[in-house]
C-alpha cells in the first residue's frame, strides 16, 4: 500500500478516524490528519512519524464550516501533498426531536456528514482519475439504511453518504479508483456521548474501531465495495429487505426514542 502519495484522514483526532491513522502508518502510508483539534493533532503526527518512519501533516480546521474543504483543499496545493487515499471520516449525530434540537447544530451536521464529504471527493477525485489510481472510504452508518426518529438528520446524512459512495464506485471503478462504502454498527468511540444519545444496548456490544478499520482496508485490498461489519449488523441490514419501510421506521423510533421526549436538548 505504501507509495509517495498521503492518506487525507477527515476527524483523524480521535475514534474511527484515529484508528485509520495508525493502521495505514503501520502500512508506511504518509498521512495528512485533519480535524479541530490541533493538539491531539500533532501528538499523534508526532508519535506516528516517530514509530513508523512516514511523513505526518497535520491540517487543523472545521469542516462542519462553509467552504471548509476548498480551504483545505487549497492548503493540500499549498503544501504540495498529492492525495492518493481520501478516508472521509469526520461526522457527528445528535439525539432528540428534529424541532427541538438546535437548528445551527443540524445544518453543521449536513455540511459536514454531506457536503464537505462530496465537495472534498468532487475536489480530489479528477486528480486520482489523471494519475488513473486512487481510493476513497467514506465512512458511513447502518443507520443509513434505514430512517430513524429522534436522530432523523444524522440517519438522512448517512442514507446520502451510503448512496452517493455506492453509485460513485461504479462511475470510478474504470479510472483504477476504489471505492469503500464503510456502514459500522455501535462502534467503541465517543460518538454516543457527544451526540446525546445516552448509554446504548447494543446487540453483541460496542465494536472495537480497530476492527472496523481492519475490515475495511481488508475491502480496500480487494478492490472496494460495500463494508458491514459484523455478522449481527449484517443480518440486520439484510432482513429489512423483508420488512415493510414503515415498520422499519416505527421499529427504530422505538428503539431511539428519549425517555423524556419534551426535554430532547
Amino acid at each position: 500500500m505504501a507509495d509517495d502519495s498521503f492518506a487525507l484522514i477527515t476527524g483523524a483526532s480521535s475514534g474511527i478516524g484515529e484508528c485509520f491513522a495508525r493502521a495505514l502508518a503501520r502500512r508506511g502510508r504518509n498521512l495528512v490528519l485533519a480535524a479541530r483539534s490541533e493538539d491531539r493533532l500533532r501528538q499523534l503526527a508526532s508519535d506516528l512519524q516517530r514509530e513508523h518512519n512516514i511523513r505526518a501533516e497535520v491540517v487543523a480546521m472545521d469542516l462542519s464550516l462553509r467552504d471548509a474543504a476548498a480551504q483545505l483543499a487549497s492548503v493540500l496545493t499549498e503544501r504540495n501533498l498529492a492525495i492518493g487515499l481520501l478516508v472521509n471520516n469526520a461526522a457527528f449525530g445528535g439525539r432528540g426531536e428534529f424541532w427541538k434540537l438546535p437548528m445551527e447544530r443540524q445544518m453543521a451536521m449536513v455540511r459536514l456528514n454531506i457536503n464537505t464529504l462530496a465537495e472534498l471527493t468532487y475536489l480530489l477525485l479528477p486528480a486520482m482519475v489523471e494519475r488513473g489510481q486512487g481510493a476513497i472510504i467514506n465512512v458511513s452508518s447502518t443507520a443509513s439504511f434505514q430512517p430513524m426518529a429522534y436522530t432523523a438528520t444524522y440517519a438522512a446524512t448517512k442514507a446520502f453518504v451510503t448512496s452517493f459512495s455506492m453509485g460513485l464506485a461504479e462511475e470510478v471503478r474504470s479510472h483504477g479508483i476504489r471505492v469503500v462504502t464503510l456502514c459500522p454498527g455501535g462502534t467503541r468511540t465517543n460518538f454516543f456521548e457527544a451526540g446525546n444519545y445516552g448509554a446504548r444496548s447494543i446487540p453483541g456490544g460496542l465494536q472495537e474501531p480497530e476492527e472496523v478499520v481492519d475490515e475495511a482496508l481488508r475491502a480496500l485490498e480487494r478492490g472496494g465495495g460495500l463494508v458491514v461489519p459484523r455478522l449481527l449488523n449484517k443480518l440486520g441490514v439484510f432482513v429489512q429487505r423483508f420488512i415493510p419501510r414503515q415498520s422499519v421506521a416505527k421499529i427504530a423510533a422505538a428503539a431511539f426514542r428519549p425517555r423524556n421526549p419534551g426535554n430532547s436538548r
